[in-house]
């Protein structure tokens, strides 16, 4: 792995606000969050019920904590997101008997289906999030945000877990290898 080369201090003073990372990362993410919503609007859903539900049905049963890492929402917007999706019979919670404290999330068959009608908008999303941009610029693109998420999910409110190693019998707790959702 390279070092870092940080960016002079004098050079970083005079580049305008519009042309730092954070704030054209910030810029994306608010255009992503636009696209996205308009495409989906048939579904009426936002990026971060998409990505409870994406992670609901890749982990079904799991406990609402669990999911909320998979997906990378914090766990009080991930209870609020799955009292709205409960209310909307598109996710079903129940109490975990093991830990009475603990709620497990299960995907309804109406949540399955408009996860399944919601695909072909989200596709088109991300194709019109990455327009501007060539194949071989998406690849690298989407290489420099994964390594950039990845080393620095550690400072994240809500890091994104591992996804689940195939069944071994044994439980990984690694943060290595993380993916996202949306």
């Amino acid at each position: 792995m390279s070092a870092a080369v940080p960016i002079p201090a004098r050079a970083m003073a005079e580049i305008g606000i519009e042309s730092r990372p954070g704030h054209l990362i910030r810029r994306c993410h608010q255009i992503a969050v636009a696209l996205f919503l308009d495409h989906c609007a048939a579904s009426d859903l936002t990026p971060m019920q998409y990505a409870l539900l994406k992670a609901a049905a890749r982990h079904p049963g799991a406990d609402q904590i669990t999911l909320a890492g998979h997906a990378a929402i914090d766990r009080s917007n991930a209870a609020r997101l799955a009292a709205g999706l409960e209310a909307r019979g598109l996710l079903r919670r129940a109490v975990d008997p093991a830990d009475r404290r603990a709620r497990r999330l299960t995907l309804t068959m109406a949540g399955a289906a408009l996860l399944g009608d919601a695909e072909a908008a989200v596709q088109a999303v991300q194709d019109d999030l990455l327009a501007p941009l060539a194949a071989e610029e998406r690849v690298i693109f989407l290489a420099a945000l994964r390594k950039i998420a990845d080393h620095h999910n550690h400072a994240s409110r809500a890091p994104l877990l591992p996804p689940r190693p195939p069944n071994t019998g044994r439980m990984s707790s690694g943060i290595k290898g993380r993916r996202v959702l949306f």
